[in-house]
């Protein structure tokens, strides 16, 4: 036993030994710096919602509503029948969810107004909006990011930056009597497990924090 122990000490004490412990340390210690600065560059964005984008279904001619033949809720397939007006019948042209319908059978409804109005569920994203000054600049498609959801407390779940919008938020000219530029917003989208969250919901609040590569 004294001899193993003693056979410790001298390995120990040889001096490529203490230099590999030396690199190993600083490796060990490099390390943990690039892990704290990884998680301390972030970015947040407190306004963000889960959403998708709206699919409208609606006539391609002037007339009258006949019916509607769903609600929301309701979950569709291609080429299901959603609501005629007039003689037109309006079909679903993808597999989708139905966030919401205009029900009132007699009412004319114009070329283009949506009857029924429903999302892919699969197209769910974590959608923020971001000033233009609070860091966009530095956010990248493929960043990792993390977010909670306002409806699930202290459960918080991943994702990775999907899109940036290459325009801002504002669609209208806005004038200004004022020296100081007005700050434009602009939507980050994050994409997540869609299947493995069937608990979200469009329209969600949540909060987004954004990792910088």
């Amino acid at each position: 036993m004294e001899h193993t122990q003693e056979s410790k000490k001298n390995i120990f004490s040889k001096p490529w030994v203490q230099s590999i412990i030396g690199v190993v340390v600083i490796a060990i210690i490099f390390i943990g710096v690039l892990v704290i600065k990884s998680l301390a560059s972030h970015v947040s964005i407190e306004d963000s919602s889960i959403s998708a984008p709206i699919i409208a279904i609606g006539p391609q001619s002037e007339g009258i509503l006949q019916e509607v033949d769903v609600k929301a809720g309701d979950t569709v397939t291609a080429g299901e029948q959603v609501a005629q007006v007039g003689s037109e019948v309006l079909l679903a042209q993808i597999p989708g969810l139905v966030v919401d319908v205009q029900n009132t059978p007699g009412q004319v409804i114009e070329p283009g107004t949506a009857v029924v109005s429903m999302i892919d569920p699969t197209q769910l994203r974590v959608v923020g909006t971001i000033d233009e000054n609070k860091g966009l600049s530095k956010i990248a498609v493929g960043d990792p990011a993390t977010f909670t959801v306002d409806a699930f407390k202290g459960k918080t779940y991943t994702g990775v930056v999907d899109s940036i919008a290459p325009t801002s938020d504002t669609s209208e000219v806005v004038f200004s009597i004022s020296d100081e530029r007005p700050v434009e917003k602009f939507d980050v989208k994050v994409k997540f497990d869609v299947a493995a969250h069937p608990e979200f919901k469009n329209g969600m609040s949540a909060k987004l924090k954004i990792f910088i590569k």
